[in-house]
């Protein structure tokens, strides 16, 4: 019988995608995509991007639905967490997710953000338990960089 560890649920949502995070998480421009700082660390903001492909693109509300919203936003915080762990050599060193900001490219009349964002608060619960529970903003916008539908950044407590 395996253990549950956040190491072992991350691996598990990622599967649950259908996308390998293992690989390297490709930045776009002269930029940290991670910075710890005493015992924050603060995760860049992440699109939708598996290898060199933006998966999910457009205005929610026009382009695309809340559920393929809900998804890019589970694909962004999974990428965040891959960085934490990546720096951190394991999740389970997270003692608290303090807060994400989730950006969502959103059509004129679309005003469900915040269940756009509800994505990635539910994958970051079933990672890390109660370390998981964070506050949060999320924000229409009009663009995103590569037309991704979201983009999110994250802060930790180590």
């Amino acid at each position: 019988m395996t253990t549950r560890t956040s190491d072992n649920e991350f691996e598990s949502q990622a599967q649950a995608l259908g996308f390998d995070f293992n690989s390297e998480n490709k930045i776009g421009g002269n930029y940290a995509p991670v910075i710890l700082h005493g015992h924050e660390v603060y995760v860049s903001g992440q699109i939708p991007r598996i290898g060199d492909e933006v998966v999910v693109t457009g205005a929610v509300g026009k382009d695309v639905s809340l559920e393929e919203a809900q998804l890019a936003a589970k694909i962004c915080v999974v990428r965040a967490l891959a960085l934490l762990r990546n720096q951190l050599g394991s999740l389970s060193k997270v003692k608290q997710v303090l807060r994400i900001t989730v950006y969502v490219n959103s059509a004129h009349h679309f005003t469900q953000q915040s269940e756009v964002a509800n994505g990635a608060s539910d994958i970051l619960l079933r990672v890390l338990g109660e370390a998981g529970r964070h506050t949060r903003t999320s924000v229409g916008v009009a663009q995103l960089p590569k037309g991704a539908t979201v983009e999110l950044d994250l802060i930790a407590a180590i």
